[in-house]
């Protein structure tokens, strides 16, 4: 008979593993990639952030949570790891730094492109 299950139909078992197998996909792809921002594709917020990042030249992964099959249990992932829900979710050395207006004040600050450069995601400027 087959079928596609739906999350109410799954036992509280099944909907933990899934959890525990989302949180490890998370943490995994955070430790894959200098600077990594979980994304929706059609958030003005994330289209900034990525904005922002491709303009100072830096490297990063993004994962469009809304492309991907289990994006929402990624981002039930995110919210358990990070206490927030929101997306953007940026990472810079596998550290959470927030979202977009987190990342905006620290370039204002004069803090981000330091950061980027240290986890590898810049060039370190010609000595």
């Amino acid at each position: 008979m087959g079928g596609i299950w739906s999350s109410s139909s799954l036992s509280a078992e099944e909907k933990r593993s899934r959890s525990e197998m989302a949180l490890a996909k998370a943490k995994e792809i955070v430790a894959s990639a200098p600077v990594v921002v979980f994304s929706k594709s059609y958030c003005p917020f994330c289209v900034r952030a990525k904005q922002l990042l491709t303009q100072l030249g830096a490297k990063y992964k993004v994962v469009e949570l809304d492309q991907e099959s289990d994006g929402s249990e990624i981002q039930s992932a995110l919210a358990q790891w990070t206490g927030l829900r929101t997306v953007p979710s940026i990472f810079i050395g596998g550290k959470h730094i927030g979202g977009c207006d987190n990342m905006v004040a620290r370039h204002n600050a004069g803090t981000l492109v330091p950061l980027l450069t240290e986890s590898g995601a810049l060039a370190s400027p010609a000595a």
